[in-house]
């Protein structure tokens, strides 16, 4: 029991968030590079080298230079476990970065220092603050001309309420960009764009009051603006308060050049002493305490094709508590049985290692015959206990999908019904009217591209696709009820989901009150139960 909980103790587990083109998987690629996790990091984007990044697998992600899967990847780093989940920044993708979220112990905001807050930040920041996660801010790209660091830290506290804690201080922007000031160490990391991240920086020692040594490093007009900004910090700034910090209510903030591997490792090794190992997990009237030496995880997010050498299905599971052991037998909660977790992996994105153990914190990936769904509880026999579902976004955006050539039915079918399965879609059909076409529901515009890739690259299938011009989607309570019956307008479709659930397509939300209206008893509901 103590090496279980002295493993368990070790084990740091956080997403990385962010708007799009902030720098976030850049970041993730650094912090690799410190844990030994891989050995050059590739820009998405950059010439420098010819390789890809390393959490964006799919080949869509390649060429588009965008995130649109969650990735996970493990590493060691002083003595510390550490999970990365690189969440996707596009807002299409958003209900897969919600999920990613809900098996987060804290969160990474990255933030463009010459953007700001932008819309897609502001979403995740209100995901985190439902769960109280904790929250550490990486201002990035001051190696490129930014906003005042003082309005980057107002934005922050006004539009998400909490308090900011600056733990380095910039010193200039773009140009002008001399490094940081370590506040708690009294110390300059001075900023040479010429190393790439080659060589660790030496820190120098200097105190504000050695304004000879400073004018040589960052000059008279920086050093005098350093000391006014520091005094200015100490004596009207919050206080810091770790314990304010783990409940999510201030978020220390970071300033850095991811790109440039600049303020990276100073970042890397002061979130790791201020973050906490496995946190307990509520399972209804339980709260599940991670150090118990009985094994229970949740189901977040499950990834068909992720290796086109496997072609086979990933469940990701986020273990809760205890040790999981390979070939040991455990109950799925949801199946009603008893299991074996076959090939029980760790993950470096698309890369794989089979384990024979995992503790509290990790993320591993199982393979899924077709038994799990996303929420589902796998847990020690004796325990029973069954973790709080994962809701399900309301999609927004409808098409009907059907294959072009009619001879590759069973492809079509299998590859919708999978992908539907891992969450990124919805899948609705027309009953008894003998219609082939299958209607996609989906968050965003964006997801529907990413269906027609995947269906002709990983499947092998051409579709056509065509807009829909439903908005509101809404679920038929009533048990026993015939849809047929019903008075609605004649712009309202009656569809079924693939576990045979009735539901109506609308084309607005007042379509969906003529309805009630018109229907005395008729119960709608905006989420799946199941």
């Amino acid at each position: 029991m103590a090496d279980i909980r002295k493993e368990i103790e070790r084990r740091r587990t956080f997403a990385i968030i962010s708007h799009p083109d902030a720098g976030k998987t850049t970041l993730t690629e650094k912090l690799l590079l410190y844990g030994g996790a891989i050995q050059l990091a590739g820009s998405v984007k950059g010439k420098a080298t010819a390789r890809h990044a390393v959490s964006d697998w799919m080949e869509l992600e390649k060429q588009r230079g965008i995130s649109i899967s969650s990735s996970v990847m493990q590493f060691e780093y002083n003595g510390y476990c550490i999970n990365i989940l690189d969440t996707p920044g596009h807002q299409d993708f958003s209900e897969d970065t919600y999920r990613t979220l809900m098996a987060a112990d804290s969160a990474v905001m990255v933030i463009d220092a010459a953007k700001g807050i932008e819309p897609q930040t502001r979403k995740l920041f209100k995901i985190c603050a439902m769960r109280n996660i904790p929250i550490f801010t990486f201002i990035n790209k001051l190696d490129r001309e930014a906003r005042s660091p003082y309005d980057l830290m107002e934005e922050l506290e006004q539009e998400f309420g909490i308090g900011t804690y600056p733990m380095n201080w910039p010193i200039g922007c773009g140009i002008d960009f001399k490094g940081v000031y370590d506040r708690k160490k009294r110390e300059i990391l001075a900023f040479n764009e010429f190393h790439r991240g080659q060589n660790k920086i030496k820190a120098i020692e200097c105190s504000l009051d050695d304004t000879e040594t400073l004018d040589s490093l960052i000059g008279e007009k920086l050093r005098r603006t350093l000391c006014d900004d520091v005094e200015l910090l100490d004596g009207a700034g919050y206080e810091f308060d770790i314990g304010q910090v783990r409940d999510g209510k201030l978020s220390p903030v970071f300033f850095g050049s991811a790109l440039n591997n600049f303020g990276i490792e100073p970042f890397l090794e002061s979130f790791l002493d201020m973050t906490m190992p496995p946190l307990p997990r509520k399972a209804g009237d339980e709260i599940v305490d991670p150090f118990t030496d009985k094994f229970s995880a949740f189901v977040f997010k499950i990834q068909a094709n992720m290796n086109k050498a496997h072609r086979d299905r990933i469940a990701f599971m986020r273990i809760c508590s205890g040790k999981f052991e390979r070939d040991k037998e455990y109950f799925h909660v949801q199946g009603g049985k008893a299991i074996r977790l076959a090939q029980p992996q760790q993950l470096m994105a698309q890369e794989r290692a089979i384990i024979n153990e995992a503790y509290a914190g990790d993320i591993i990936g199982v393979f899924d015959p077709g038994i799990f769904s996303i929420g589902d509880t796998i847990c020690d026999k004796s325990m029973k206990v069954e973790f709080e579902g994962i809701p399900t976004f309301a999609p927004e955006i409808f098409a009907g999908v059907e294959r072009v050539d009619t001879m590759k039915r069973k492809q079509f079918e299998k590859g919708i019904m999978q992908i539907a399965q891992e969450g990124a879609i919805q899948i609705f059909h027309e009953p008894y009217t003998g219609v082939e076409e299958i209607i996609v529901g989906v968050v965003g515009i964006l997801q529907l591209e990413v269906l027609e890739y995947r269906l002709k690259n990983e499947y092998g299938v051409d579709v056509r696709r065509r807009s829909m011009p439903y908005e509101v989607v809404r679920w038929i309570d009533n048990e026993g009820l015939n849809p047929n019956d019903l008075n609605l307008t004649s712009d309202t479709k009656w569809v079924q989901d693939f576990r045979g659930n009735n539901l109506l397509l609308f084309t607005s939300e007042w379509c969906v009150n003529w309805a009630l209206t018109k229907n005395p008893g008729l119960e709608l509901r905006e989420f799946n139960r199941e």
